[in-house]
């Protein structure tokens, strides 16, 4: 089985080309088992690989299928590597993108783009396996660029509305920022160490550079710049709330559960640069720190359903830098895993509750949905419960390890756990608003229902199809229990994390656990409680009417004036220069020169008269010149 992981990105490549070359014309039940299907081989695939490997006792395995490129001593391969890393992550994108191409062909059903869908989705599955299968960072660009291509045209999927448009054109320049950042990482690695395979650049580095040294922490900052883009983190996040633009399937898939891992990937995969550059890694934990702190304030303040859980998501992710951060990697690991098990299965409920309200994404126009949507109910309750980290939910085990592994940070130990711990309060704050408002809440759809032709048809006392809820049934329980799942990192990070051995006080974990629990009836006071719903309400008007609340509100809903700063120092200059040179200053430089051209013609063709008197003259005239030039000369 282990020769065979190059059919694992494959099959879904094959799928995208199948639907690519039909140009839509194949049944839609057809298109939709091309879709799925393809992705349910990798995963099965994948499984039966991962068997195999983990139970073969190897640490890595490596297969060359061809040389990509000959250039000298510069020979990189389309080559994969095996290890538990890649074993995590090829489970978690095969087994969630299936479950996700499954829940689509119920979301996506009366869509007339159903099968240019699942092409795109198919290509970035394949692209997203490429990545974390490579075993160089050449091969891994490329991987990193398909995603990167595949969000785009995901994100801008309605190009129709042409704020979808804006959004996905918005998602590819910030994150170009960060892989132009990554390029010029590869060309200091590939200039320095004359490689640029994984485990030759992890074997070299420290023997070429001492902890500190310079080139170490340059190549450190360069890959964290193109992780900070991907992932959505301070400073190049603001791209993520806008992507909500897509299809909630894609949110699940690609902003939640795969693609702005991978940032964390990378770094994990690199993760001995990092060592070698001690300030680089304590920048990781901050930006992780700053991030999940500015996502939760920010996400509290949302009405759209789908840009809560990306503010969440941007969230989460800042606990995985925190954790890669302070050397916790098997932390960050885990937590990226629990991750894609809660965050897919939020967004694909909230998903339910859009198509049955005719994709209303307000949450004040919803409400008493518990009765309506039983399954998308049970399913916000499960993964808004791992999400904040309650007891004996995934999300539990994965946050407190992170936030035990910051306390453990021998310089400013308690201050990460401090702002962790606040991040967690947070997070319960607004996961189980939205949980409270749209479940709970006064019925506010019919109130404001629209009763627009182009409304996708659907009811909204209907539960959906088996196709629909059946990925929900799976991920819940994922939600509930994989906490359990060991993910099999410890060998790659064994020499790093042999050092790890916290003994926290009883105080500490009651804190841990108290402050989520203590966010959720902060919440269900202001939002849920039926008792003192007139109290709730009167005390958040409150708030708002003060002048602080006011300021707060806006400044949080605005995502703290990221936007308005980057159009301010970035895009209105921008557009000041190219109004000012809207003539084009270099091309009226050859406009010149084409028209010098034009006049030398003319002038050339006035003396094209026919008479030959006037060519002997103008003859005998030139060899006059000629002659008087050299004896002057």
């Amino acid at each position: 089985m282990l020769e065979w992981i190059g059919l694992l990105p494959a099959f879904p490549l094959a799928g995208f080309l199948a639907l690519v070359l039909t140009r839509g014309s194949l049944p839609r039940r057809i298109a939709g088992l091309i879709g799925v299907g393809s992705i349910g081989l990798s995963f099965l695939l994948a499984a039966l690989v991962s068997i195999e490997f983990l139970g073969s006792g190897l640490e890595s395995h490596t297969q060359l299928l061809w040389t990509w490129m000959s250039v000298g001593t510069f020979t990189p391969g389309f080559s994969f590597y095996l290890d538990g890393l890649t074993v995590v992550m090829l489970l978690i994108i095969s087994g969630v993108g299936f479950l996700i191409h499954l829940y689509s062909t119920g979301f996506m059903a009366d869509d007339p783009g159903f099968a240019r869908f699942f092409a795109y989705m198919n290509l970035f599955v394949a692209s997203m396996l490429v990545l974390v299968l490579a075993d160089n960072l050449v091969l891994l660009y490329l991987g990193w660029e398909g995603v990167g291509l595949c969000s785009y045209l995901l994100i801008g999927f309605w190009y129709d509305n042409p704020a979808n448009g804006y959004a996905a054109r918005k998602a590819f320049v910030v994150t170009r920022v960060g892989d132009t950042s990554m390029a010029i990482g590869l060309f200091l690695l590939f200039q320095q160490l004359g490689t640029l395979n994984i485990q030759e650049i992890l074997t070299l580095a420290p023997q070429q550079w001492s902890e500190g040294q310079g080139m170490a922490v340059a190549a450190a900052a360069l890959l964290l710049g193109g992780a900070v883009g991907k992932s959505a983190q301070l400073p190049l996040q603001t791209w993520l709330p806008d992507a909500m633009a897509g299809p909630t399937p894609i949110s699940a898939l690609i902003h939640a559960a795969t693609m702005v891992t991978a940032g964390v990937y990378l770094i994990a995969r690199t993760h001995i640069l990092f060592e070698l550059a001690p300030s680089v890694q304590l920048l990781v934990a901050f930006v992780g720190l700053a991030t999940l702190l500015m996502a939760g304030f920010t996400a509290l303040t949302q009405r759209d359903i789908k840009r809560i859980l990306a503010y969440s998501t941007i969230s989460q992710i800042g606990y995985m830098f925190l954790a890669l951060g302070v050397g916790a990697w098997s932390a960050a690991i885990f937590h990226l895993m629990t991750h894609a098990f809660f965050k897919a299965l939020l967004f694909l409920a909230a998903g339910t509750v859009i198509l049955s309200l005719h994709h209303e994404h307000d949450i004040f126009r919803m409400g008493d949905m518990r009765r309506k949507l039983p399954v998308a109910f049970w399913s916000f309750v499960i993964g808004s419960a791992a999400l904040t980290a309650l007891p004996f939910t995934s999300g539990f085990y994965s946050k407190d390890e992170i936030l035990l592994a910051a306390l453990a940070h021998p310089q400013y130990g308690m201050l990460l756990w401090l702002g962790g711990v606040l991040g967690a309060f947070m997070t319960a704050l607004y996961s189980f608003r939205l949980v409270f408002v749209v479940f709970f809440g006064r019925d506010n759809h019919q109130e404001h229902a629209s009763h627009d032709a182009h409304h996708v048809p659907g009811a909204v006392h209907e539960e959906t199809g088996i196709a629909m809820a059946l990925p929900l049934l799976i991920l819940g329980v994922l939600s509930l229990f994989g906490g359990l799942i060991h993910v099999p990192v410890d060998a790659v990070f064994a020499h790093a994390e042999a050092h790890e051995e916290t003994h926290p006080s009883q105080l500490i974990h009651t804190v841990m656990i108290l402050v989520p629990i203590f966010g959720v009836m902060i919440s269900y006071l202001l939002y849920g409680s039926r008792p003192y719903e007139k109290a709730g309400q009167h005390l958040r008007t409150q708030i708002l009417n003060s002048p602080l609340g006011r300021f707060l509100n806006r400044f949080w809903f605005s995502g703290w004036g990221m936007d308005a700063l980057y159009n301010f120092v970035f895009v209105k200059p921008f557009l000041a220069l190219a109004q000012f040179n809207r003539r084009d200053v270099i091309d009226q430089f050859y406009t010149a020169l084409a028209e010098l051209a034009r006049i030398s013609n003319r002038a050339l063709v006035l003396t094209q008269t026919g008479y030959l008197r006037w060519y002997a003259i103008s003859l005998v005239g030139g060899l006059v010149l000629v002659i008087g030039i050299g004896v002057w000369a």
